[in-house]
């Protein structure tokens, strides 16, 4: 009699209605369409902040030879120009990840997301008029915080739409759609900086096609759902079961099935951030706390310098801004090769593989002054540097809860902001006063605090569902 009972109650109510289930049945989804397609269009969003993000290696010698910026120590802090762009851009990205990524644990990742990309895409074409290098650098602050928020919005997104099997492949196709915009802009940049097209600097058209081309995707997202995990965490399951619905391919659940469930979860307290230092996830948090300072050096000291570590490799800037774009083409197809890898081996040993190729790469890079081994060891570099960021995307937001992934990622990932903005400076010192290697021996450094860091402290994540890696 009870199992006849129990039976009656799962054909009047198909689909579980609690929070947990709303996860349970993300997890279970299928490889469909629909839910790759939400994938597309959410790094579609993110293709634009990349492009805007990368620009910042492939514009400088634009500025510098517009006259706007300066060779040798002649900016902030007695550093470069090149260094004090850079560092506006990080500087922007850190108080937008640290003090704006809240933002979307609070109001949603979809409103946060469609706001961040209006807001960085308007101050990039701002920037992209503007007629000294402090104005260049104030806008550039302006359009990072935009970006900032983006970039941790995108990541929540996708950790909370992806099934735990299938997570691994969702960054990198993910990463791979957003890094197309790299040899777009490598490309834009190598053709256009040297020219003038209608008496405008080539520059200034490579940061305004940005800005345009970001509006113009605002409009293809407005068709994007809120994360279901988050309107369950927020008490709108009616709202979530209708959209994993959606994704099954099935009827809705009936709502009256729901509202009790709603005003239970309504009642609970919002997520803070001093949570990511309780007992439970202080461990994990301090670890990603060094692991984004190193990476960050490993990732952007080659990403925002290639060009003028080429030059300084005994190269034209035309040359290192050619060479520069053909690197730039193994942005999307790494990933994408990669994928295979993605959910067969844990991510923290794909982490730590990942930064011991770039070290041992990046130091014979250094090395090289023809342009055959320095295309396809800047592939290489590319390639390593790529799996590292798509493994550690996923790896991050896997282990905090949906109450306070956001504002969590936003924490920890504002440390990389904050290594970047440092690590400008020192790049800029070591280009000048040793050159190529010294610049590369800074970066294998920084990648052997990764291996150990990640190696020692980080936790197991392979096929969880993120309710499981999160506790």
């Amino acid at each position: 009699m009870p199992d006849a009972i129990a039976g009656l109650a799962r054909e009047a109510i198909p689909a579980p209605t609690g929070e947990a289930m709303i996860g349970a049945r993300l997890d279970e989804l299928g490889v469909s369409w629909r839910l790759w397609a939400l994938i597309c269009l959410i790094s579609l969003g993110g293709v634009f902040e990349f492009y805007d993000l990368m620009m910042t290696a492939y514009v400088s010698p634009g500025l510098i030879r517009s006259g706007l910026f300066r060779l040798g120590r002649a900016g902030l802090f007695g550093q470069s120009d090149q260094a004090s762009f850079a560092s506006a851009t990080f500087v922007g990205l850190f108080i937008g990840t640290l003090g704006f990524s809240r933002a979307a644990d609070r109001f949603g990742r979809r409103s946060v997301f469609t706001f961040a990309l209006i807001s960085y895409a308007l101050a990039t074409l701002i920037m992209a008029t503007r007629q000294t290098a402090a104005g260049v650098d104030l806008w550039r602050l302006i359009s990072g915080i935009g970006m900032g928020v983006e970039l941790v919005t995108i990541d929540a997104y996708v950790s909370e739409l992806a099934p735990a099997r299938l997570r691994g492949r969702a960054f990198a196709l993910n990463q791979a759609i957003q890094f197309s915009a790299v040899p777009i802009v490598a490309a834009l940049s190598w053709k256009l900086i040297p020219l003038a097209p209608l008496g405008v600097p080539g520059w200034r058209w490579v940061m305004g096609i940005g800005a345009v081309g970001a509006l113009a995707v605002w409009a293809i997202r407005k068709r994007l759902p809120e994360s279901p995990r988050w309107l369950a965490r927020n008490g709108r399951l009616v709202e979530a079961d209708l959209i994993v619905s959606r994704l099954e391919g099935r009827a809705p659940s009936p709502p009256e099935s729901l509202r009790l469930a709603e005003a239970a979860i309504a009642e609970r307290p919002e997520g803070r951030l001093s949570e990511a230092f309780a007992p439970l996830y202080r461990r994990r948090t301090l670890m990603l706390v060094a692991f984004n300072i190193a990476q960050a050096i490993g990732f952007y000291g080659f990403g925002n310098w290639a060009p003028s570590l080429i030059a300084a490799q005994g190269h034209s800037v035309t040359d290192g801004l050619a060479y520069s774009a053909a690197i730039a083409i193994a942005f999307p197809f790494s990933p994408l090769i990669c994928a295979a890898l993605a959910d067969r081996f844990e991510r923290k040993h794909l982490i730590m593989s990942a930064a011991l190729i770039t070290a041992v790469t990046g130091l014979a890079f250094s090395g090289q002054s023809a342009q055959g081994p320095i295309i396809v060891l800047g592939v290489v570099l590319t390639a390593s540097n790529n799996l590292l960021s798509f493994a550690y995307h996923a790896y991050q937001a896997e282990l905090y809860p949906t109450r306070i992934r956001a504002k969590a990622v936003g924490f920890v990932y504002s440390w990389s902001r904050l290594a970047t903005i440092a690590s400008s400076y020192i790049i800029a010192a070591l280009l000048t006063d040793i050159g190529s290697p010294g610049v590369f021996a800074f970066i294998a450094g920084a990648m052997a605090v990764v291996v150990v860091s990640v190696g020692l402290f980080g936790p197991r994540t392979l096929g969880l569902a993120l309710e499981r890696t999160s506790n």
